[in-house]
């Protein structure tokens, strides 16, 4: 029998179980009470048990994303990048409006990433939507995209000057179903870039966000002799 220590992947997988229980014995609990309840009680019950069914649907759904993943994906045509990240920030306005966060865009990027663009999308909006969901209200992301000799880069940051007032004053419920949840998104959008070539660093020092770098690709040279007879 082996001894040796989980892959990454099985630690991905352990937690992603395990973070199952815990809604799952929510959502039992809560069937339980209804039962005992009159209807005048029972709504509020049954709203619980749907919020639990609903977290229950998400990490299966997480774990078949992950198990899904395939890197030969990589292999297929480059699709622009910034025309699918201006995509999710569109699709994400409306949570960016709801938690009072503005979303700010500066520079042009004109790379293309090896990878589908249904990965593409949900990677970015993995990423993006952790930076939008970790501010106060009443904040400001910035998303700089520049273009290199050698490579594209996407920095995302929150604008400090814009969340002075709010620092220190946001109290965060402990959910560690969610905070799973968070994570092995962030693994899966790792996967996705990496798989590409591209390269993505967190930065959670002071202010959470992150850097993508993605490599130039210069168009095929032709063979010699190509167009001679």
């Amino acid at each position: 029998m082996s001894t040796g220590s989980p892959s990454p992947e099985q630690e991905v997988l352990g937690e992603l179980l395990h973070s199952l229980s815990q809604p799952l014995t929510g959502l039992r609990c809560s069937l339980e009470v209804a039962i005992d309840e009159d209807a005048a009680q029972s709504h509020q019950t049954v709203a619980a048990a749907l919020e639990q069914t609903e977290r229950v649907i998400g990490v299966v759904k997480l774990m078949q994303e992950f198990l899904d993943f395939e890197p030969t994906e990589a292999r297929s045509q480059p699709v622009p990048f910034a025309p699918v990240m201006r995509r999710v920030l569109e699709q994400l306005s409306v949570l960016a409006e709801a938690r009072q966060v503005r979303l700010h865009i500066k520079g042009t990027c004109d790379a293309a990433i090896p990878v589908s663009q249904s990965r593409l999308l949900l990677a970015l909006q993995y990423l993006i939507g952790a930076i939008i969901e970790a501010q106060p209200p009443n904040s400001a992301i910035r998303f700089l995209l520049q273009d290199r000799e050698a490579e594209s880069l996407l920095t995302v940051y929150p604008l400090p000057a814009l969340r002075r007032g709010t620092d220190g004053n946001v109290q965060t419920k402990s959910d560690p179903v969610g905070a799973t949840m968070g994570r092995v998104r962030m693994t899966i959008a790792r996967r996705v870039f990496e798989s590409a070539g591209a390269t993505l660093h967190f930065d959670d020092r002071a202010r959470p966000g992150f850097h993508l770098l993605i490599p130039r690709r210069s168009a095929p040279s032709a063979p010699k002799g190509a167009g001679k007879k």
